[in-house]
């Protein structure tokens, strides 16, 4: 009985490690949506206005159309809202992102799509006369969708690669930014008009904007979270996806299809927003390490932390007016990048 002891332990060990290690993450990951919820309250309470907090409960939960009610409800509201949207999709098509390229720093601009979302909304500003932004949100996705089924055409479709596809995509948009500034040098209206939308920004939000870009970023989410296993399985090389079994052509087309869908919704409805795909997935693979059953939901969950918490710094720090959460996440942001880039050992795919 006494030489049956020890192997006993020994097997048990093995067991209860992963077990913790989940449980970890998963209250990590319970954590996580908790200051979500309350940068999202914050996001509500917090303006270039300040409004006290009995009105604030008043304007969500017992409107009576007053200036302070709309505020709340038409205003701060739907810019919550689409905050939330728009973070979890940078967040998510990040992640991709760097899975698909197996590059830690792989953006989601990588594959051109913020450069065909802003071509296309020049586009239609200069040539068609275009001015409203509910209509900028389906010029955007358009330019974003061709521009995605462009790239993956000249990374070689069923034989793309990693680098083919980064290569096709950065040549792209420096030839679709090289068109954006030329027709906003020729067109001075066109540039007036492309100026905020091109800084990025949640203030334009509305429930119609809201609404709109919903079901794109929904099934975008769906189909990243979806694609977690052959993602895991890509990160390891070609050859070992392959044995493993994974669909490489298949998986690669998923994930151009969600990136389209996530970057193109995103784009379109806050302008080119840089940043928060990029940081917020590196971070958290440093936290959960390489499983993207895990680092896809902590981003979509930290991704709007950090959107709908620059947007609150940009409303307080310049009242009455206010900095674009464009403006704020690359303030912040890349200040920090580069210092966890120097000081820590970059999280590896």
């Amino acid at each position: 009985m006494l030489v049956d002891g020890p192997p006993e332990r020994e097997e048990r060990q093995p067991v209860a490690a992963p077990r913790r290690r989940r449980a970890a993450r998963a209250l990590g990951l319970l954590a996580a949506a908790g200051v979500l919820l309350l940068v999202a309250a914050a996001s509500i309470a917090v303006g270039a206005k300040q409004i006290p907090p009995d009105q604030v409960w008043h304007g969500l939960f017992h409107y009576s159309g007053s200036d302070t009610d709309v505020v709340i409800r038409d205003v701060r509201l739907p810019r919550t809202l689409l905050g939330l949207l728009v973070g979890t999709g940078l967040g998510l098509a990040g992640a991709v992102m760097q899975a698909l390229t197996r590059n830690p720093l792989a953006d989601p601009g990588l594959l051109g799509v913020n450069a065909g979302a802003s071509a296309a909304v020049v586009s239609a500003i200069s040539f068609l006369g275009i001015t409203s932004l509910t209509a900028y949100v389906w010029f955007a996705f358009l330019g974003a969708a061709v521009v995605s089924t462009v790239v993956y055409a000249l990374g070689g479709s069923r034989s793309a690669t990693p680098v083919r596809l980064a290569l096709a995509g950065q040549a792209m948009t420096a030839a679709l930014f090289g068109y954006v500034y030329a027709v906003q040098l020729l067109d001075t209206a066109a540039l007036d008009k492309m100026r905020f939308w091109t800084v990025g920004s949640l203030a334009s939000a509305n429930v119609s904007v809201v609404g709109q870009v919903l079901p794109f970023l929904a099934v975008g989410t769906l189909l990243a979270l979806s694609l977690a296993r052959p993602l895991n399985a890509i990160a390891l090389g070609d050859d070992t996806a392959r044995a493993l079994g994974a669909h490489l052509t298949r998986t690669r087309v998923l994930a151009m299809a969600a990136l389209t869908l996530l970057c193109g919704g995103a784009t379109a409805a806050c302008g080119p927003i840089v940043f928060v795909g990029l940081m917020v997935p590196h971070l958290v693979r440093a936290l959960t390490g390489p499983d993207l059953r895990w680092i896809l939901p902590y981003a979509a969950v930290l991704s709007p932390v950090l959107l709908l918490g620059a947007d609150v710094v940009g409303r307080v720090v310049a009242r009455p007016a206010e900095l674009q959460v464009g403006i704020v996440t690359t303030l912040i942001g890349g200040p920090v990048f580069i210092y966890l880039v120097r000081r820590r050992r970059m999280a590896q795919l």
